[in-house]
């Protein structure tokens, strides 16, 4: 064998061994959005377990209010269907409906000093406010994932890695412009 063929065999295993870590990368970062939409997906089980239980409570005391009842259990369906779809957009604009619903129900709960003061009430309102804030931090950990790995499989030569092994850009968890907003309290006390 000639010095020539050395080195083009030397050449080809270099470019092998290079297409298999950029493809283990991808890999990496394609299970990283996974497991970060597994911790949100986790959270929003829990919030959707807990619902139940701070509506029945509410329930109770708040016998004018059963629209406001109403249309937290019926976005928790939306966002239940959503999440188990894994419709990133749905789940957007559902999360958007439900915690419009929620600010709407504690506002509200002011007016009632009986529910206030029920311990079960604020336990649940605690461990659903503690959810919100973990969905809101896992959901920011989501975003950075999918944004790197949207970025990777775009870049040369990734890009021809990823094209030849079908890996796939994902869709960032989103919510609406009101949801991002600035809460107008005065008007969630004014709604009815």
């Amino acid at each position: 064998m000639s010095i020539t063929t050395f080195i083009v065999l030397g050449l080809l295993v270099l470019a092998a061994g290079y297409g298999v870590i950029l493809y283990n990368n991808l890999v990496a970062l394609k299970h990283r959005v996974a497991k970060a939409w597994s911790n949100i997906d986790v959270l929003l089980k829990q919030r959707h377990d807990e619902l139940p239980k701070l509506v029945d409570t509410c329930r109770q005391y708040m016998t004018y209010e059963q629209d406001t009842l109403e249309k937290v259990i019926r976005a928790r369906g939306h966002v239940s269907q959503a999440r188990e779809e894994g419709d990133v957009a749905a789940l957007g604009s559902a999360e958007t409906e439900l915690r419009a619903g929620l600010g709407r129900l504690f506002a509200l709960a002011e007016e009632y000093p009986d529910l206030k003061a029920n311990e079960s009430f604020q336990h649940l309102q605690a461990r659903i406010s503690d959810l919100e804030n973990a969905i809101a931090d896992r959901r920011e950990l989501y975003n950075d994932a999918v944004n790197l790995n949207n970025i990777r499989i775009e870049q040369f030569p990734d890009v021809l890695v990823a094209r030849l092994f079908g890996f796939r850009d994902f869709e960032l968890l989103e919510f609406s412009e009101e949801e991002i907003a600035d809460v107008n309290v005065k008007s969630l006390f004014n709604a009815g």
